[in-house]
C-alpha cells in the first residue's frame, strides 16, 4: 500500500526541481509522542540499537552494522539527539532511552510502482503502514526523471519498559541522479527535517523545506 504526495508537497517539489537541479525537495514529517517527552532533562542519556526499528529488541549498542549507508543515518540522527540536549551513553553504560532507526530507499519504475529492490534497514515501521510510495516522474523538457524514496524512521523507547515515548518519520522523493540521493547528504536532510522544532506536534503532518 503506497501513500501520495499531498498536493502541497508535490507542488513545492516541482518547483524546487525546476528552479535547480540540485535542490533538495521537501521532507514530508510525521511526529507522535508522549507527554514523558516534556520531562527529559538536558544531559538525559541515549544508547542507539543496532536492531531494524521494526525488527526485535536484540541488537545491543555499539554492535557492528554492517553497512556504510547505516552508518550515515546512524550519525545523522545522533547529531540531532545531541542538538536537543541529549547525551549518548557511554560504552558499558546503561541509558534510559533507547533510539531505533530505520532507513529506505528504493528507486520508482517508470509506470510509477516502486522497485522491488531497495536498500535499507528495517523497512516501513510501526504506525505508519507499508511502503513510502513517494515517487513521482517530473517532466521539465528532459523526459520523466528516475526519482528515488528516501525515508527515515526514528524511535525512541523507555529502555527498562520497552514503550515507544516518541516516534516520528521523515520521507521525500529525489531524481535518482542527484546529490541529494547520496547517503551522508539524504540522511541530514532527512534527520534535520525529522527533528526540527523537536518533540513537534503529535500526530500532525508538516512539510519541512
Amino acid at each position: 500500500m503506497t501513500r501520495p504526495l499531498s498536493a502541497a508537497l508535490l507542488a513545492a517539489a516541482v518547483f524546487a526541481l525546476a528552479g535547480c537541479a540540485t535542490a533538495v525537495p521537501p521532507v514530508e514529517v510525521t511526529r507522535f509522542h508522549t507527554n514523558a517527552v516534556a520531562g527529559w532533562a538536558p544531559g538525559t542519556r541515549y544508547a542507539i540499537a543496532t536492531a531494524p526499528l521494526d525488527g526485535p529488541v536484540t541488537g545491543a549498542p555499539g554492535t557492528a552494522m554492517p553497512s556504510l549507508e547505516w552508518n550515515s543515518y546512524r550519525t545523522a540522527v545522533d547529531q540531532q539527539l545531541q542538538r536537543q540536549g541529549l547525551v549518548p551513553a557511554g560504552s558499558g553504560e546503561r541509558a534510559p532511552l533507547l533510539v531505533r532507526i530505520s532507513f529506505d530507499r528504493a528507486e520508482q519504475l517508470p509506470e510509477g510502482r516502486r522497485s522491488p529492490v531497495s536498500v535499507g534497514v528495517g523497512g516501513s515501521t510501526g504506525s505508519y503502514g507499508s511502503g513510502v510510495g513517494l515517487g513521482i516522474g517530473i517532466n521539465l523538457g528532459g523526459g520523466p526523471k528516475r526519482m528515488a524514496d528516501l525515508q527515515l524512521s526514528v524511535r525512541i523507547d523507555d529502555a527498562a519498559s520497552g514503550q515507544a515515548l516518541w516516534e516520528g518519520r521523515a520521507l521525500t522523493a529525489v531524481p535518482v541522479k542527484a546529490p541529494a540521493n547520496q547517503p551522508s547528504l539524504a540522511a541530514a536532510k532527512l534527520a534535520e527535517a525529522l527533528f526540527k522544532d523537536f518533540p513537534g506536534e503529535s500526530g500532525r503532518t508538516i512539510s519541512v523545506p
